[in-house]
């Protein structure tokens, strides 16, 4: 008896089942939206097209069903008496032959069968399916760490450069993990990182780059310190205490003022918490640094009088700029006031947006435009 032999499918059409399988397939596995790939490829193939078959232009259409498995591309054609560019025109005669009542000036649209273009369509799709996982992948990474900017993420050092000293953490966020550079003006001076150390970061900002988003991280930007706080401290993360403003010399010493609307919360005993647990879980995070909590008021009198503890203030008087003052402290609490190179008067002034000029109660008075230029430089420097 005879076998029977059955006819080999031509290698070079497309199978539309396997082809929207397959695209499904990846879009589910990589976690890429439904109708990606499918818009990707599309794209793809009529680019391809195009460039093999010059002068067709906009006149190449592809149709993609995903309900009837098919994959159809079609040129269309305006018909004339006399073909000039056979790529985008039809003769009247020819036209007829597979549409009759065709006339001129009719646009005909013509099949172009897959094993005219089932090779390039292959080729085509795999280098795009390539890309555009690539693509969408860096897409999603980059909508879920756009979304985290300004929080703080915990990231895995893997890589320190021996020569410069920048860090690489792996951060995650969600499903979602990516590289991020943490360069040496971002880190906090004195502390010493190693390879497989944890360590939580400050999200500043996200970038879309060629090579994929671009993650810029820090260690010591105030923002830390007050996302850490509301870590810690629930009258801060559920709004009952607020954070005003954030004053930080990284490494060294941060001024917190805060504030609360509910007059039975003490805005300053619930960020210290019991036996001052709660700053100290963030001291210890930041290895050592200082924390100056104090209570922010509306009165700018009263709010720099506060920003300069731990020492006592005096008097302070608002000069007409709006923007400065002078400050007069007892003669003993004059070092404190200004502290060690000129850090409690430089930090106050950041956390205030006020300029401070600090005096003892032995020094007579004068207006801030006679101060002597010694003076003038040791204000200036209450302000870097």
């Amino acid at each position: 008896m005879a076998k029977r032999v059955t006819k080999k499918t031509n290698s070079n059409e497309l199978d539309g089942k396997e082809f929207f399988a397959a695209i499904a397939q990846i879009e589910e596995e990589k976690g890429i939206k439904p109708g990606y790939m499918l818009e990707k490829i599309t794209q793809a193939l009529l680019s391809a097209y195009r460039r093999d078959h010059e002068g067709v232009g906009e006149n190449l259409v592809i149709e993609a069903n995903e309900e009837t498995s098919t994959v159809r591309l079609f040129l269309k054609k305006d018909i004339v008496d006399e073909v000039d560019n056979p790529a985008t025109e039809i003769s009247l005669e020819d036209a007829r032959l597979s549409l009759p009542q065709a006339q001129l000036g009719d646009v005909v649209r013509m099949e172009i069968k897959p094993k005219n273009f089932g090779r390039v369509a292959a080729q085509t799709a795999r280098q795009v399916i390539i890309q555009g996982i690539r693509e969408a992948e860096q897409g999603m990474v980059y909508d879920e760490f756009s979304s985290k900017e300004h929080e703080l993420l915990n990231g895995m050092i893997t890589r320190i450069d021996p020569r410069s000293g920048a860090v690489v953490l792996r951060i995650h966020s969600g499903s979602e993990f990516t590289d991020a550079y943490l360069g040496v003006n971002e880190q906090v001076r004195g502390e010493h990182y190693v390879e497989g150390q944890r360590l939580k970061v400050y999200v500043v900002e996200v970038r879309r780059a060629t090579k994929g988003p671009q993650i810029l991280i820090s260690r010591t930007h105030p923002g830390l310190v007050k996302r850490l706080f509301e870590l810690e401290v629930p009258e801060i993360f559920d709004g009952t205490v607020e954070i005003k403003s954030v004053a930080r010399e990284a490494g060294s010493r941060t001024k917190l003022a805060v504030w609360s609307a509910d007059e039975n919360v003490d805005p300053i005993g619930a960020c210290v918490g019991p036996r001052g647990q709660r700053v100290n879980t963030i001291v210890e995070e930041l290895k050592g640094e200082k924390m100056d909590i104090i209570r922010y008021s509306e009165n700018p009198a009263e709010y720099i009088a506060a920003a300069l503890s731990p020492a006592e203030v005096l008097s302070v008087e608002e000069l007409p700029d709006g923007k400065s003052c002078r400050v007069v402290v007892p003669d003993d609490q004059l070092s404190l006031a200004i502290g060690k190179e000129g850090q409690n008067a430089r930090l106050a002034a950041k956390l205030t947006g006020y300029k401070i000029d600090i005096k003892p109660a032995s020094a007579p008075l004068e207006p801030m435009d006679e101060m002597e230029p010694a003076e003038e430089a040791a204000e200036a420097e209450t302000e870097e």
